[in-house]
């Protein structure tokens, strides 16, 4: 595929082959051609270890994180069970988010926890609202010792972020899934792996194995729960 922007003529062409196809250069179909690929150079940079949220890390990009804040704030939950710890940003960033909509409380799994990490998070300002749990995200232990946190009654929200193999994330669908509650959502990260295949960096069977991949997979084993694009 070869794409030319012509800046002059306003046009926005995509070759394949012996097809092709030009449209108005700021066009809805210009847009979202030119962000794939802005995306696809962008992680093969790693553009997305650029950034921090109120001081500690955070693995996403800007634009993801506000798709965040809408469906946390749309749902309303008062917690949230993130796979997925990195350096402690992303559970800080939701932290953040529930204390200004009045309370909650974010529970953290991952592997392997460094001691500055937990530190870095319980001595953060919202560090009292976060939990943080070390082990395998998927393992029967650590799931119920998560329910056992989460099961308070109130609103639960659940995001996905940690191992991004098909395998994984379809267990870690079924293990979490039952805490969902009516009204909130369950978010598989990183679907944008099966546009990353032939990327520097990338890999021939993300094209196959990917979060997006267990995701549909799961929404159609569970009618309960209503699949939901990305705007």
């Amino acid at each position: 595929m070869k794409l030319v922007i012509d800046t002059t003529a306003k046009t926005f062409t995509q070759v394949d082959g012996a097809d092709e196809k030009t449209v108005g250069l700021f066009t809805k179909e210009a847009f979202e051609a030119i962000s794939r690929e802005w995306v696809r150079a962008g992680w093969s940079l790693k553009y997305y270890h650029n950034f921090s949220w109120y001081g500690l890390p955070i693995l996403q990009l800007p634009e993801d994180l506000l798709r965040v804040q809408e469906v946390i704030y749309h749902a309303r939950p008062r917690v949230i069970v993130e796979t997925g710890v990195y350096r402690g940003g992303s559970a800080v960033f939701h932290a953040t988010l529930l204390e200004s909509m009045g309370g909650g409380r974010v529970i953290g799994v991952d592997l392997h926890i460094p001691k500055e990490v937990r530190e870095a998070v319980a001595k953060h300002p919202v560090g009292e609202r976060i939990s943080v749990i070390e082990g395998d995200s998927s393992a029967p232990a650590i799931v119920e010792e998560v329910k056992a946190l989460a099961n308070d009654g109130n609103p639960v929200m659940v995001i996905l972020d940690s191992g991004h193999t098909k395998a994984h994330v379809a267990r870690e669908l079924e293990c979490y899934a039952p805490l969902v509650t009516p009204g909130s959502y369950i978010v598989a990260t990183d679907g944008i792996m099966s546009d990353l295949v032939d990327v520097p960096g990338g890999q021939p069977e993300w094209s196959h194995d990917n979060p997006t991949e267990a995701a549909n997979e799961f929404a159609a084993r569970h009618p309960e729960f209503l699949q939901a694009q990305p705007r």
